[in-house]
């Protein structure tokens, strides 16, 4: 440990200095009274358009970014660049669903996406299912995040769980006092750590390794050496049709997960979410040379600490960079997974105090109780995170989020298309669910890595030839899941309209009570049924 001193005190200071901040942003923006989720939970619904895109680009490119695609990069090659294309893909769609939901929920006081399908479809049921959905779906996000400080305790010599739990006793305390304002505030400085670190390494690496060309020229070779027959800088046949169905699921899964809504529906008006889809892409920039740490690594010859895969950029700081900016790296890693870690669990607490909490243990919770509940909540939900870490595999932790994101997936039809129509029933709707998630666990029971040695949960690339087809081809689970999904939805509304199916007690309001703010009918709708 002594070889690091230099990492471990500046690592320290940074992250003490942001555990800081995070104390100190509960005076920040101040309102008269926290106890509500509009404040606690939501920042009082107040952001404006710096803030935003500070909290949803630290919230949506996280320790994950960092650690886990660069390591995807340098075991598998070119697979890995999956995270840049549905990073971009996904802005025009979610600029056109997000900016309905912000509208929804601005008007109609929605804190979660479960409030609205509970209004839409007028059944707590699929609320439930919903919020169910959204913080099971998280657990393993947050997991994420806390295997990214892991890895960067792991290079710096720092063994054994203790120093994880620490970190997480701090980013519980300061996300309890603070709400929502304290991921705000330290955004500002994990996100300028990120860029700083990341724009020195694209620049002094390659200067050191003799240029991109022998950069890719060594990841070529690597991989060109292995038997393995989908790793490469190029993809191949048989594994483009997975790297196509992961790009198209993961972008469609990004913006249900409830953090992201969270990060949006703290927007202070419609305007503030058009300019952040709009400048939201540049990180994208950055995600692709994140990436390529992946490959700088192979040409580095740099190695992980035993079979933790997550450790790789880590270990490249070290190898290449003097102990002070190793150190800064390090840190820009850790608060990178503070940040998200923060917003996921508030969103999960959020979920429960009002979709579960609210809806069926105590219907009268006024205002200053649900957010004392969402705050315990928050740090059940990262003692939960934390046993993901403490008990479960995370060889290739994202396996945990690919997972996640076939979950999560199973909201779609409730959430995103839930607010352009409501032609699909309620118990369509909770067949679909049901039908989706066996469908997805059952893809997921079946995928198996001969690598690892684990038959079972392996990823999320199901084999076709499991179905009976003659081919060496995968695809993405989640998109299999979904298929099934609105296939069984479809159906069951069809049965449920020829049956003639009560609908649910909220489900006979006009189109137009979900209409965006912007529409003038909105000002003339009875709130108070």
């Amino acid at each position: 440990m002594s070889a690091h001193l230099t990492e471990i005190i500046i690592f320290s200071v940074l992250f003490l200095t942001v555990s800081g901040m995070g104390f100190m942003a509960a005076r920040w923006r101040r309102p008269a009274n926290l106890a509500s989720l509009n404040e606690w939970g939501l920042g009082g619904r107040n952001f404006g358009s710096w803030v935003t895109w500070f909290l949803v680009g630290g919230d949506l490119y996280t320790a994950y970014t960092f650690v886990a695609v660069p390591a995807l990069l340098w075991g598998a090659g070119a697979t890995g660049f999956f995270a840049v294309p549905y990073t971009v893909v996904i802005y025009p769609m979610v600029f056109l669903v997000l900016l309905r939901l912000w509208s929804v929920s601005h008007v109609h006081g929605f804190v979660t996406p479960a409030d609205f399908v509970r209004a839409r479809f007028g059944s707590p049921t699929l609320a439930l299912l919903v919020a169910i959905t959204g913080i099971v779906a998280t657990m393993p996000y947050i997991a994420l995040q806390l295997v990214g400080i892991e890895a960067v305790l792991k290079s710096m010599g720092v063994t054994g769980h203790l120093p994880i739990v620490v970190a997480f006793a701090i980013l519980a305390a300061y996300t309890y006092q603070s709400g929502l304002r304290a991921p705000a505030l330290i955004a500002f400085v994990k996100d300028t750590l990120i860029y700083i670190v990341i724009l020195v390494a694209i620049i002094v690496i390659p200067l050191k390794l003799g240029g991109w060309g022998s950069i890719f020229d060594a990841a070529e070779a690597k991989f060109a050496a292995t038997p393995a027959p989908g790793d490469g800088i190029l993809l191949n046949a048989g594994n483009q049709l997975q790297y196509v169905t992961l790009a198209l699921g993961s972008a469609l899964a990004l913006f249900l997960y409830p953090h992201s809504v969270t990060g949006v529906l703290a927007s202070r008006n419609r305007d503030v979410i058009k300019r952040n889809m709009a400048a939201l892409p540049a990180y994208s920039l950055l995600l692709g040379l994140i990436a390529l740490l992946g490959y700088m690594a192979i040409a580095a010859g740099t190695k992980p600490i035993g079979t933790d895969n997550n450790t790789i950029v880590p270990q490249l700081f070290d190898q290449l960079f003097p102990d002070w900016f190793t150190g800064v790296a390090y840190a820009a890693i850790g608060i990178g997974a503070l940040v998200p870690a923060a917003i996921m669990s508030i969103a999960a607490a959020n979920l429960f105090t009002r979709n579960i909490y609210r809806e069926y243990l105590k219907p009268d919770a006024g205002d200053a109780e649900e957010a004392r509940v969402s705050k315990i909540t928050s740090l059940l939900v990262k003692v939960g995170a934390l046993l993901f870490i403490l008990f479960l595999d995370t060889g290739f932790s994202i396996d945990l989020q690919l997972i996640g994101g076939v979950i999560i997936l199973q909201t779609l039809p409730s959430v995103a298309l839930g607010l352009y129509t409501r032609w699909f029933h309620r118990n369509g709707l909770i067949a679909g669910w049901a039908a989706g998630m066996t469908a997805g666990l059952l893809l997921l029971y079946n995928v198996a890595n001969p690598v690892t040695g684990k038959s079972h949960f392996a990823g999320s690339a199901f084999p076709l030839s499991k179905l009976g087809l003659d081919t060496k081809m995968t695809v993405y689970a989640g998109i299999l899941a979904l298929a099934v999904n609105l296939v069984v939805a479809t159906l069951g509304t069809v049965v449920a309209r020829a049956a003639k199916v009560a609908e649910g007690d909220d489900a006979t309001r006009p189109d137009h009570y979900f209409a965006d703010e912007g529409d003038p009918r909105v000002k003339e709708l009875d709130l108070t049924h």
